[in-house]
């Protein structure tokens, strides 16, 4: 597939073709902004876990060095789950992608493999669900704190909406107990 005639609706469709069993809610979004109402593009799949790690290495099909921008991470209930936004033909005006990849996890074991063998710079952004949201992230090469405090608890996880979550450590001070 040469790069520089891959459609948004090719690469979504290698996606399916490759992962047939692992690929759910596909979707392509295109919005125009600015003065010169450029069209961005956005394509968002959500992938089964097992199939995780090699959905990110399939983006090599496209080109050498995929963008990686962040990982968001929501507590949604039942699951937590991390959307990985990249994007294909960073910079490159007119063909760039934005692929925005989402895993659910289940909150009892919330799991999901490292891509920082892949994508280094996904560290940072590995390092933060592992803290805020109590995600394991099996083989990540920096297993350390960034972001909370060392006198917060090992198992408290800011942006959790659970037990597990900040609200032990909240004081009301509206309510006088002070």
């Amino acid at each position: 597939m040469t790069t520089h005639s891959v459609t948004p609706e090719d690469v979504l469709g290698s996606f399916q073709t490759k992962f047939p069993n692992g690929i759910t809610q596909p979707r392509i979004e295109r919005r125009t902004g600015g003065t010169l109402k450029t069209e961005f593009i956005h394509l968002w799949f959500h992938v089964e876990t097992r199939f995780f790690k090699d959905a990110v290495k399939h983006l090599f099909t496209f080109e050498q060095y995929p963008h990686f921008a962040v990982t968001s991470g929501y507590d949604l209930g039942d699951t937590i789950e991390l959307v990985y936004h990249f994007s294909l033909f960073h910079g490159e005006r007119g063909r760039e992608l934005s692929l925005n990849m989402t895993v659910s996890l289940p909150k009892e074991n919330p799991m999901v493999d490292t891509i920082t063998d892949l994508i280094p710079g996904a560290l940072i952004s590995e390092q933060e669900k592992q803290e805020m949201l109590g995600v394991k992230i099996r083989g990540i090469p920096k297993d350390a704190r960034v972001f909370v405090a060392d006198d917060i608890p090992k198992d408290v996880f800011p942006w959790r909406r659970d037990e597990t979550g900040p609200g032990k450590l909240v004081r009301n001070l509206h309510d006088g107990d002070v």
